[in-house]
């Protein structure tokens, strides 16, 4: 799950728990998401370049579940917060899953050889 599907979540169950989030209080449950997010990004920069493009083209078909489970979620009608983080987490996920396919085409274009 994404960092924006998982906050889509998030906001569905605190809005309708009144704050509790399976049973974590909601300063918890921020603490826990913040700290993912800074663990993400540490494990993204040690990726060497070299590795990062091969990397990223594969994890496309895990970004486009992503971008279902974000339809899920703007779809659902829990609350307006959540319907408005479902539709910013569909914008973003399928940017995200675009430009994957962008830098993938070309990086192949890179290693065609040249026709004379």
């Amino acid at each position: 799950m994404s960092t924006w599907s998982g906050l889509v979540l998030f906001a569905e169950r605190a809005a309708s728990d009144g704050g509790q989030t399976s049973g974590l209080p909601l300063s918890l449950a921020i603490t826990i998401f913040v700290l993912a997010v800074f663990v993400g990004f540490e494990i993204i920069t040690k990726v060497p370049p070299t590795l990062h493009t091969p990397l990223m083209s594969g994890s496309n078909a895990i970004s486009g579940i992503t971008v279902v489970g974000a339809i899920l979620a703007a779809g659902a009608g829990h609350s307006i917060v959540a319907t408005i983080l479902g539709t910013l987490a569909v914008v973003l996920a399928t940017v995200n899953v675009v430009g994957g396919f962008l830098v993938t085409d070309r990086m192949l274009h890179m290693f065609r050889r040249k026709s004379k």
